[in-house]
């Protein structure tokens, strides 16, 4: 019996992040989306599911609503025909989807996780699939932030929060890996 491939997750590449940055809000990982994309091809190549998670806001002034342009994926990260896409509206794209369903459905145990913003969508997609029990692999340069000013009004860096919510993740919900270990693992294979 064959093992299943694993499933790449890309969590909300949306051009409401680009909208972000041109306000002066800076990120960190600027080869994040061509990562996503080296991502997509070796698991298209490979013929290995994957699913388009795409934010849909819910409040009248957010970034993320179908009638603004920033609710439109990233050309990088568009999906192509027969590749899933699945909306969601809150910050797991495990709740209120069938994510979960599709994943058992398809008797995929692995997840590769990548996408925006490490400590928001993609810090609790990843929770939620190791609570779950899946194998979870969290693509450490497919993935960014933005820098935040903290409820005492300190500055953290887009690279502190970046690595804490990695460390945090690491070994407790997910492995963290790089793209190219995940590509290589194909070639492996």
């Amino acid at each position: 019996m064959t093992t299943p491939l694993p499933a790449l997750i890309v969590i909300d590449v949306q051009r409401a992040f680009d909208e972000w940055e041109a306000a002066g809000k800076r990120r960190n990982n600027p080869d994040a989306v061509a990562r996503i994309a080296d991502l997509l091809q070796a698991f298209r190549t490979r013929g290995a599911p994957i699913f388009h998670i795409r934010h849909e806001g819910t409040k009248p002034n957010s970034s993320f609503l179908p009638s603004r342009p920033g609710y439109a994926v990233k050309d990088e990260a568009r999906e192509q025909p027969g590749e899933t896409v699945i909306v969601k509206r809150v910050n797991s794209a495990f709740i209120g989807t069938d994510l979960e369903e599709r994943l058992r459905a398809g008797n995929i145990g692995t997840v590769v996780i990548c996408g925006a913003t490490t400590n928001h969508c993609v810090e609790t997609t990843t929770r939620m699939a190791g609570n779950l029990g899946f194998d979870a692999r969290l693509v450490r340069d497919a993935t960014w932030t933005f820098e935040r000013i903290g409820p005492d009004g300190d500055k953290h860096s887009a690279e502190e929060i970046h690595a804490m919510t990695l460390s945090n993740l690491n070994g407790e919900f997910a492995r963290i890996v790089t793209a190219g270990e995940v590509i290589a693992s194909f070639a492996a294979k």
